[in-house]
Formats: C-alpha cells, sequence, structure tokens
C-alpha cells in the first residue's frame, strides 16, 4: 500500500506543477501587459516598439506554462511507479 501511495503523491505533484506553472504564468503575462498598457498611455508614439516588446515577452513568458504543463505530463504517463504498480496489480490478481 506505501507503494500506491507514492504513485499517488507523484500524480499529485505533477497535477500540482501544473496549477502553479499555469497560475504564475497568467500572473506574469498580466503584469507584462500592464505594465506596457501603461507605456503606451504615457508615450503613444513608441506604441508600435512596446507592442513588439510586449508580444515577445507575452511568448517568453508562455514558455513557462508550457514547461509545467509537460513536466506535469511526463510525471503523469511516463512515471516508472505507474508500470511497475501496474505489475503489482496484476502479480495479486486485482485487476
Amino acid at each position: 500500500m506505501e507503494f500506491l501511495a507514492n504513485v499517488i503523491i507523484a500524480g499529485q505533484y505533477a497535477a500540482a506543477l501544473a496549477v502553479f506553472a499555469g497560475l504564475l504564468t497568467t500572473i506574469g503575462q498580466s503584469h507584462i501587459a500592464a505594465k506596457a498598457i501603461e507605456s503606451m498611455a504615457r508615450q503613444p508614439e513608441a506604441k508600435g516598439s512596446i507592442n513588439t516588446a510586449m508580444i515577445i515577452s507575452l511568448a517568453m513568458a508562455e514558455t513557462n506554462g508550457v514547461y509545467g504543463f509537460v513536466i506535469a505530463l511526463l510525471l503523469l504517463f511516463v512515471n516508472p511507479l505507474v508500470t511497475r504498480f501496474a505489475d503489482i496489480v496484476v502479480q495479486l490478481g486485482l485487476s
């Protein structure tokens, strides 16, 4: 049963990682957009360069969320503990 608990904990870590990566990415992107809008309001003539810098910054910030999502998927589906747990279940005849 301890092994099953380890598998469940790994899944919970994966879910927490995905949630935190998405949450922090959203906060960072909203901060980038707010500062860009504030800058455009202060200097309307620099709107083009501020807009370009904002889009590049948003793309860079989005990679954090994507990395977190990929790592969470790896923990959920490529986790070696899951295959070991499946072998134990088959050996015990619980399937």
